[in-house]
């Protein structure tokens, strides 16, 4: 075969022509060749105008390939076939009826694709699989650790493609099945009709999550404001583009729209003059500062200076929270089993990361053994002494002693992610290399602690249930219930943990991540301990998240939460901080932190960091005058 490349020009990845052409697919079937599409290995994603697709591994296989493409068609389709503002209009404001309407409106797009292409389908099907095998949900056998957004996309690509749910996902969806037909079966049957129909489609799962038992999720403010005015007897305006009946056409809602912004417009000023003109009835300061002085003594003004200041953070109920052993979890048969699983899924990663703990466990020895002290009057021959000793035998100094270094008694924390985002590979790397860093640092004289944190259910569990029965109280802060784990505490040998770390491989366990309070937890622990050196050692894929917090809380509140966290544990703690994050920029958070693109790399960001440490302050060697 002859190769058209210039001399001096660097050879093409085998890859390039497959992106080339997937990216090109991507923009003929978004119908805009403007779309920015790039490859790397983190999550797909779709932003806007840009499309963030998985980079291809170097030997692809046919299925490979499939998934790729099924990627890029989703993300095509998304853009040709939905509109972002009719979305937003339509959409429930709750989290857990916003997860189903969005997950449902996705299968809609990707219907419209895999009805019209063959390819398309195919790609797509091949896309699901991969994602419901690599999130493991084969082995689901309880509805709580089943995304009911899931279920019932999968139930509606299956009314409307007639294609079956993805092996991966069977379990699943007939865990919900029974449930979902019997309240919205008739729901799911009319979206065939309305599939073009992007706002017709939408309406009709708005009808579906009310028979799902979502139905108080689904009010908006503006719906709230029309209840209101056919409250008062006022027929509340019709929005554009439709009526109570059916969809109006675009000339009548057009003309709807102006008269709609005519209205607006009056309201407005309206407004502006009752701003400027003067109350009629309000009583002015005069007669106010009288009324006072009639009814009580004067006192100055409350300006609230010396009241303490609200929590900026606070949990609803610490009631169902758990702070469990690892082997509490799980009985020990599938403990084991789910140890040799973890161990045949990173063989051979185990001897790359075996051989940086080996470097990282010599660096450590060397610190601890091998210290001089130079320029003695007794001891060793000092050899860069030697010329001294020929011209002048009788000279001093010229003697050196080996001590010992002081090599402060030291105890690590890892502090693992344990949240949905972490399925796959970052956990299973994760867990692998905390287990050869426990096994290396031990043989150094270094404690180590492993723990974990996620949640016990993902959409709240009881403490939102409790916060439900109160009422719905405003501003309840955290509402879901921790769930802390010890795989290792550090005064237990290796040799009797090492099964625990398997229990990260079980189906179920990864929820949740609120990071800002497992940080104050592994924080707590390591100022307990009594070692002279305490290293706290985080590993996320991610900022903390949590949909039942932050559907009735700020956006920003679990973040706010681990920013303040961090902070008094980097400028007031003992406790030396340091973050790795995996795929996900942790250098924004924490002051000592690196950031990794794949979990690949897990290991040798570990070793290094940790050797890093330890040379910052490894004790007083000897110097040369």
């Amino acid at each position: 075969m002859i190769s058209n490349r210039k001399p001096g020009e660097k050879l093409a990845p085998p890859s390039e022509p497959l992106k080339r052409a997937v990216a090109g697919c991507l923009r003929a079937i978004a119908g805009d060749a403007e779309v920015e599409v790039t490859f790397a290995p983190e999550r797909p994603a779709l932003s806007g105008e840009k499309a963030r697709l998985p980079e291809p591994p170097r030997r692809m296989s046919p299925q490979d390939v499939a998934v790729l493409r099924g990627h890029a068609d989703s993300m095509a389709l998304r853009l040709a076939c939905h509109d972002q503002g009719t979305h937003a209009r339509l959409a429930p404001q709750g989290s857990e009826a916003r997860a189903v309407f969005d997950a449902v409106e996705q299968a809609r797009v990707e219907a419209i694709g895999a009805r019209r292409m063959a390819g398309s389908a195919v790609n797509l099907a091949a896309m699901l699989e991969d994602r419901y095998h690599r999130g493991a949900y084969a082995d689901i056998t309880d509805r709580a650790d089943a995304p009911l957004e899931d279920a019932v996309a999968l139930l509606v690509r299956e009314r409307l493609t007639g294609r079956k749910p993805p092996e991966s996902a069977r379990k699943l969806v007939e865990l919900w099945r029974p449930w979902i037909e019997e309240k919205a079966g008739a729901d799911l049957s009319r979206l065939d009709h309305v599939l073009e129909d992007q706002n017709a489609y939408a309406r009709t799962i708005r009808d579906l999550l009310s028979s799902l038992d979502m139905g108080e999720e689904l009010a908006s403010d503006r719906q709230q404001n029309e209840e209101e005015g056919e409250a008062d007897g006022e027929q509340p305006p019709p929005q554009q583009g439709e009526t109570a009946d059916a969809p109006q056409d675009h000339s009548q809602g057009a003309d709807e729209a102006e008269a709609e912004s005519s209205a607006e417009a009056d309201d407005d000023a309206e407004q502006i003059e009752a701003a400027d003109a003067p109350p009629t009835d309000a009583p002015d300061d005069d007669e106010l500062g009288e009324a006072e002085e009639a009814t009580e003594p004067w006192r100055p003004k409350d300006d609230r200076r010396n009241e303490r200041d609200k929590p900026d953070y606070v949990a609803f109920t610490t009631k169902f929270d758990e702070e469990a052993l690892a082997e509490d979890l799980c009985d020990p048969e599938e403990l084991a089993r789910l140890r040799t699983y973890l161990d045949k899924q990173l063989s051979a990663l185990q001897g790359v990361v075996g051989r940086l703990a080996n470097r990282l466990q010599r660096r450590l020895l060397a610190q601890q053994s091998r210290a001089w002290d130079f320029d003695l009057e007794e001891g060793m021959l000092d050899p860069a002494r030697l010329s001294r000793v020929v011209i002048d035998p009788m000279s001093a100094l010229s003697f050196m002693h080996e001590r010992d270094t002081e090599f402060r008694d030291t105890v690590v924390t890892l502090l693992l992610d344990n949240s949905g985002s972490m399925r796959g590979r970052p956990i299973t790397v994760a867990a692998t290399c905390a287990d050869i860093l426990a096994r290396t640092l031990e043989r150094c004289g270094v404690k180590v602690e492993i723990l974990g944190f996620t949640t016990r259910a993902w959409k709240g569990g009881q403490s939102r249930e409790q916060w439900l029965a109160a009422g719905k109280p405003m501003g309840p802060g955290r509402l879901n219930d921790l769930r802390h784990i010890i795989y290792k505490a550090a005064d237990a040998p290796w040799r009797r943990t090492r099964k625990n770390l398997g229990l990260m491989m079980r189906e179920g366990l990864l929820k949740e991540n609120i990071d800002g309070e497992a940080l104050v937890w592994a924080h707590e622990r390591l100022l307990r301990r009594p070692e002279q050196r305490r290293i706290l050692m985080v590993i996320s894929d991610g900022a903390p998240v949590d949909d039942s917090t932050l559907s009735v809380n700020p956006g920003n509140y679990l973040e706010r939460h681990l920013r303040k966290v961090i902070h008094e544990i980097e400028t007031r703690s003992t406790v030396e901080l340091i973050a790795i994050g995996i795929g996900h920029d942790v250098t924004r958070y924490y002051r000592r932190a690196v950031t990794i693109v794949d979990a690949e790399e897990l290991g040798g960001a570990m070793t290094e960091k940790l050797a890093e440490l330890f040379e910052e302050t490894s004790g007083h060697r000897g110097g040369r005058a």
